[in-house]
Parts: structure tokens; sequence; C-alpha cells
């Protein structure tokens, strides 16, 4: 479903997309969508990335004497006080 989007840009910017999308037989429109995606889809690919890695690396550091529940606890209770 499109949906119309009203922009405001610097004129010169413009009028060099409008000729950019004219030389490659496109749409204003079709760029300024492509561009969104392109954003969108680096952006959740890096989070997502980064994600997993802090997911394998969870819990791999165990050191010895260190009661990881109390110490959550603790924080819990402080932190809620």
């Amino acid at each position: 479903m499109n949906t119309k989007l009203t922009l405001s840009l610097d004129k010169d910017i413009i009028e060099r997309a409008k000729s950019y999308a004219r030389e490659h037989n496109v749409s204003l429109s079709f760029l300024v969508e492509n561009l969104l995606l392109k954003i969108i889809s680096d952006y959740k690919e890096r989070n997502e990335h980064t994600g997993s890695i802090v997911k394998e690396l969870s819990g791999i550091i165990k050191l010895e004497g260190v009661d990881y529940k109390a110490d959550y606890a603790k924080y819990l209770e402080e932190k809620y006080q």
C-alpha cells in the first residue's frame, strides 16, 4: 500500500535527484523508498548480528568465588528499593 509523504529538502538536492532519477528511468519515489529500505535493512542486520554475538559470549567467562545469582539479586534489590 502506497502512502503519500511530504519532505522538505534543499532545492538543489531535489533537482539533482530528479535529474538522476530521469537518467536512470526511475521515479524519485522509487529512489527514496529504496534508500530507506537499504538503511532499515542495514540497521536491522547490524543489530541482529550484535545480538547473536552477545548471546554467544554470554556466560563464557566464569570467575571463581563469584555468586552471579546473589550479585544479580542484590542488584535488583537495590534497584527497586
